[in-house]
């Protein structure tokens, strides 16, 4: 599996798993649960969740999933804004440790922003890995204004990773943000890396997938693993999902590739607005 490494250094998985809409209904949490665990038996180690996703039901089907195997993983879980008080962030972390079963998080989120008053937030992590209850912290859904902002706090240069949606559809990153990470060693973790395919997404891509013997959503991904420092965290909800989507990994997109794809689909030629979903 190949890695980006968090400021400190660490490695991380390029690849992980998103868990986004899962634990929502009980009729497909054993599906859910063989999807990950398959998942973690073919080296896909990161898992992403929220407590939002499923109002914590996410986070019980990974705790499902990863029985045996918590030393293994690299979890990483995001905090309601609403919760983001500095002793409301604990409170939220030490219901996602129970749902999880686990006694650490490694890398915990702010989810997006809602008061102006982040360094509530920033505190109450700081707390945390205090504490030993998570290893890592960041922010998801942050433009390059907000992540400056929490950088330029005390303690806030400790930043390891923004969570945005970013895929060759929503290159809205590619303006200011993803550049100015890079610089500074920080990964960009992206979610949604597979935009439901329209006619117009799937006119485009199909050529480069005949090309490479693969699927139109193994291109689409395999685009997001090819940019420098992202990683990403594709959700799947069945065991050959899983192995399209680890199969990724292995193409290998040409300069005609990118080229082609960079006509359909361009960079944006400066700042863009923040999107997200």
């Amino acid at each position: 599996m190949r890695t980006v490494n968090l400021p400190d250094g660490e490695p991380v998985p390029v690849l992980g798993q998103g868990t986004w809409r899962m634990g929502e209904s009980n009729a497909d949490r054993a599906a859910e649960v063989k999807a990950l665990q398959h998942g973690i038996d073919l080296g896909l180690t990161l898992i992403d969740t929220a407590e939002m996703y499923g109002e914590g039901g996410a986070e019980q089907v990974i705790r499902e999933a990863m029985q045996g195997r918590r030393d293994e993983l690299f979890l990483v879980s995001k905090v309601y804004p609403h919760n983001a008080s500095r002793s409301g962030v604990r409170e939220a972390c030490e219901r996602s440790l129970k749902r999880l079963n686990t006694d650490r998080i490694d890398l915990y989120l702010l989810h997006w922003r809602q008061s102006n008053d982040i360094a509530q937030a920033l505190h109450g992590f700081e707390d945390l890995v205090e504490a030993g209850m998570i290893r890592h912290f960041g922010v998801s859904n942050f433009d390059l204004a907000d992540t400056q902002e929490w950088c330029d706090l005390a303690g806030g240069d400790r930043l390891a990773t923004n969570q945005v949606l970013y895929n060759l559809m929503r290159r809205w990153p590619e303006g200011d943000l993803l550049p100015w990470c890079r610089e500074r060693n920080i990964p960009l973790m992206a979610y949604t890396p597979l935009e439901p395919a329209t006619s117009r997404v799937a006119a485009v891509l199909e050529p480069v997938a005949q090309r490479h013997d693969a699927s139109v959503a193994q291109i689409a991904l395999a685009w997001v693993l090819a940019q420098p420092g992202v990683i990403a965290i594709p959700k799947a909800s069945n065991s050959k999902h899983v192995e399209e989507n680890i199969a990724a990994l292995e193409i290998e997109l040409t300069p005609d590739d990118h080229a082609e794809l960079d006509r359909a689909f361009p960079p944006p030629d400066g700042p863009s607005p923040m999107e997200m979903n």
